[in-house]
């Protein structure tokens, strides 16, 4: 689907009110001296926080902290939100004119935004691929504060973008035993294609030395407490928007001396505070090199259908990314799988 609304105008996916989103015809700002002007060719809905944003389930007292860095409009709504979009610069420094960029932009057909907020995609990762960068740079932060050592027994309880993305970069390092925990068993095929294990909460392998928790569920936090060995750590990568969480506190969680930590890729694991967000994002790109990652990606639609497709999400546990797809060009980088892999 090409871009025929002019050179300064854009289609942009908007979220009108909670539970209804509309693609609408925008302006596109005068780019300035240190601007670059994106035509987007893929973008990725991140499931999780995409559906909390689309039923309007944001807290009022975190409505600025969730704000996406390049969003437009307040929550819960009319709001455009999104943040994990590949496109090529048309418009901009000459080091950058014609490159493959990665960028935390919503979806919509182009954009202008500072030449410092894209980041060159590598050219061994597939411009289908990198729409994952976002996702992955989250999963690079929740291994700085888990901190994994060799040898380590590990559970990532949460078969979702995130979890999938710890289990794949935790099963590198020697020697770790890693679980992938998921309700729904279609997830051991994803898994498998990971090189991870896979179990349902009740098969999990217990005697963990950390617990990944990413399921965003009360049930999900409460095992994961109790798959850990004697001082072990639950990192918690869970947001839960509007929801009260219940834990089991008692029982033998002092005895035990278990932990658990949260985890936030908004907040830079201290110890690797120094590489800032460039150096995560440039980390996050040339990890996606590795064609393991397309496992990841569900399924892909056409920019055109992403209205429909927001209000089905939420219904859809088993889905993973769903790619958007904005040209004919586009559309056939995805033919044939992996990038149907379910």
């Amino acid at each position: 689907m090409g871009d025929s609304v002019g050179p300064d105008r854009a289609r942009a996916f908007w979220l009108r009110t909670p539970g209804e989103g509309e693609i609408r015809t925008v302006d596109l700002p005068a780019p300035g001296p240190g601007d670059v002007v994106v035509r987007t060719r893929f973008s990725a809905v991140s499931r999780g926080t995409e559906t909390l944003v689309f039923r309007g389930g944001v807290p009022e007292s975190q409505h600025t902290r969730m704000r996406a860095p390049f969003q437009v409009g307040d929550f819960p709504a009319p709001v455009e939100y999104g943040y994990l979009n590949v496109g090529e610069v048309e418009d901009g420094p000459a080091a950058l004119v014609g490159r493959t960029v990665f960028c935390l932009a919503p979806h919509r057909t182009r954009y202008v935004v500072p030449a410092t907020a894209v980041a060159p995609v590598p050219d061994d990762v597939p411009a289908a691929r990198a729409v994952l960068a976002g996702t992955v740079e989250t999963a690079v932060n929740a291994l700085w504060d888990a901190g994994p050592l060799v040898g380590d027994r590990i559970a990532v309880v949460g078969g979702g973008m995130v979890g999938c993305c710890v289990a794949a970069l935790l099963v590198r390092i020697p020697g770790t035993r890693v679980e992938l925990v998921d309700v729904d068993p279609a997830r051991a095929g994803v898994a498998a294609a990971l090189g991870v294990g896979f179990a349902v909460p009740a098969g999990a392998a217990d005697d963990c030395d950390l617990v990944v928790h990413a399921s965003a569920t009360e049930a999900g936090l409460a095992r994961s407490l109790e798959l850990l060995a004697d001082e072990g750590e639950v990192v918690e990568l869970s947001w839960y928007g509007d929801r009260p969480v219940t834990l089991p506190l008692g029982e033998a969680f002092h005895s035990r001396r278990l932990a658990i930590r949260a985890s936030q890729v908004g907040t830079v694991a201290p110890r690797r505070a120094r590489r800032g967000y460039a150096g995560r994002m440039a980390l996050a790109l040339r990890l996606l090199a590795d064609p393991v990652f397309d496992a990841l990606i569900t399924r892909d639609i056409p920019f055109a259908d992403l209205p429909r497709e927001m209000s089905r999400l939420a219904g859809e546990p088993s889905t993973l990314c769903v790619r958007v797809t904005y040209d004919e060009e586009g559309s056939r980088a995805c033919s044939p799988s992996p990038c149907a892999t379910t």
